[in-house]
């Protein structure tokens, strides 16, 4: 058996700047550390995705890498242009199961030419709560019965090329209402109501055969106090024990705020690291912002200091570390090919939801109201303006954020053929409120929404329930 102190770095997985290997995270993963993961900072295309897992795998065959390769939203390959498949609520929408598989082994085949050997998704989470701010369209749906399904297809064809998937964020994150980006949130759900709604898409990806689970980071009180991200309830007793699960449960980033905001106050990353390892957890990530080799020191130093007091037996370090390194297994070899986007387009039509008679008379004024992207997304093209554009000559389009409603107010006096593009409308109150006026002044006008649908109807409208380069182009053509 390996050394606490190998052992320990064996079982960190890293977030890391730069398009190309940092020389000091060739180094680590020479010595042993256990994986990479990879963010939109870290693209360009896929060849150099590809040639950057080469520069990894030539300083240990069995290295980790990883990616947040949700689709739709949460997009890393495609940060640059907008995911070339629509996302989860989309695929929900479309509701045509072979279809999810479809999309989810073309994102494995591509994923399997980058060299990534674990997609960081699906999320078996539930869209739940009108405003919450984290999940919305990663999830399939709200209803565990028809989401299940959804969530095994998507596995079983990511899983095709060798590419683990690893199902989150156990055990549900959709009825909470903070995002654990920035806070602890709560699940307020009973034992018997988890087993009814949240863990059922995850008893789904469990039967699938699904190589991974990635922990959330929140709260429930029947549990106890800690997140499930440390708590032997939720993976040893609940996931491991209840479920069956016997692959590698995964940790969501231990520096996002709901972690290192409140527990890192006291004890620090390398704390909760030490907690998490005790309470079930195999592959600790590190990602959210780029970590440096002394930052990964020191945390590897506080893990082998536990096994050193005997508060963290050594063997289930070890046996977290022979977890971290079957996620490091190569994918099937495939070439890099140029994106296609037919399939995507296919879904993204199929998923679209169309509500009164949406239709031109003529060159559109399009308004895209940009509001903030939730973090897991980050910033990427947005917006149906550009589409429009392409496709119906004379069309004029407006971007505005939030804040510059006034700037939209003005451009809609004389407009005859208005389309009003938003994200999740009912969770911005400067957005709502300029619907109402428009309602209230008596202006037509058809909506896209590209969010999870809020309360409410207006008038003409679509929704894509999703923001992928797909979906807009999709509700384009319709228009057009």
């Amino acid at each position: 058996m390996s050394s606490p102190e190998k052992l320990a770095g064996s079982v960190l997985v890293s977030g890391f700047d730069g398009t190309t290997a940092p020389d000091w995270l060739r180094r680590k993963v020479a010595d042993g550390l256990g994986g990479a993961i990879l963010f939109g900072r870290n693209v360009v295309d896929d060849e150099q995705v590809a040639a950057l897992s080469a520069q990894l795998r030539a300083e240990r065959p069995d290295v980790l890498i990883g990616i947040d390769e949700e689709g739709g939203d949460v997009t890393r390959l495609d940060v640059a242009t907008g995911s070339f498949v629509p996302g989860p609520l989309a695929l929900g929408a479309a509701d045509d199961v072979e279809l999810t598989a479809s999309v989810a082994a073309a994102l494995g085949e591509r994923l399997a030419a980058c060299g990534v050997t674990i997609n960081f998704a699906p999320c078996a989470d539930l869209t739940l709560a009108a405003e919450d701010p984290s999940i919305g369209v990663r999830a399939f749906g709200s209803d565990p019965v028809k989401a299940s399904p959804h969530v095994a297809a998507y596995i079983t064809g990511l899983q095709k090329y060798g590419v683990a998937a690893s199902a989150k964020h156990f055990p549900g994150h959709g009825a909470a209402t903070d995002d654990s980006h920035h806070a602890l949130p709560v699940l307020p759900r009973t034992e018997a109501e988890l087993r009814e709604i949240e863990l059922v898409p995850f008893q789904a990806a469990i039967a699938a055969g699904v190589r991974a689970v990635m922990t959330g980071h929140l709260v429930v009180p029947a549990w106890g106090d800690l997140p499930a991200t440390l708590n032997p309830k939720a993976l040893t007793d609940v996931l491991r024990g209840e479920l069956g699960f016997t692959g590698a449960v995964v940790t969501d980033a231990l520096d996002m705020g709901a972690i290192a905001g409140e527990l890192g106050k006291t004890e620090g990353v390398g704390r909760a690291a030490v907690r998490a390892l005790i309470a079930g957890a195999d592959a600790l990530c590190l990602g959210g912002v780029s970590f440096e080799e002394d930052e990964l020191n020191r945390i590897a130093a506080v893990i082998a200091a536990a096994v050193e007091a005997g508060e963290l037996p050594l063997e289930r370090l070890a046996e977290a570390s022979e977890r971290v390194a079957a996620l490091g297994a190569p994918p099937v070899s495939t070439p890099i090919t140029a994106v296609d986007h037919r399939l995507g387009l296919e879904a993204a039509r199929k998923a679209l939801r169309i509500q009164g008679s949406p239709k031109l008379a003529g060159p559109p004024l399009v308004i895209d109201i940009e509001t903030e992207p939730i973090i897991a997304a980050g910033p990427m093209p947005w917006g149906l303006g550009p589409h429009l554009t392409e496709l119906v000559p004379g069309t004029r389009a407006l971007k505005v954020t939030g804040d510059g409603i006034a700037t939209a107010i003005d451009a809609v006096h004389g407009a005859r053929d208005l389309v009003i593009v938003t994200r999740e409308a009912h969770r911005h109150p400067e957005v709502r409120e300029f619907l109402a006026w428009l309602r209230e002044s008596g202006v037509d006008y058809i909506r896209v929404e590209t969010g999870a649908p809020g309360p409410g109807t207006d008038g003409p409208r679509i929704d894509t329930f999703s923001g992928s380069y797909v979906s807009l182009r999709a509700a384009a053509e319709y228009l057009a």
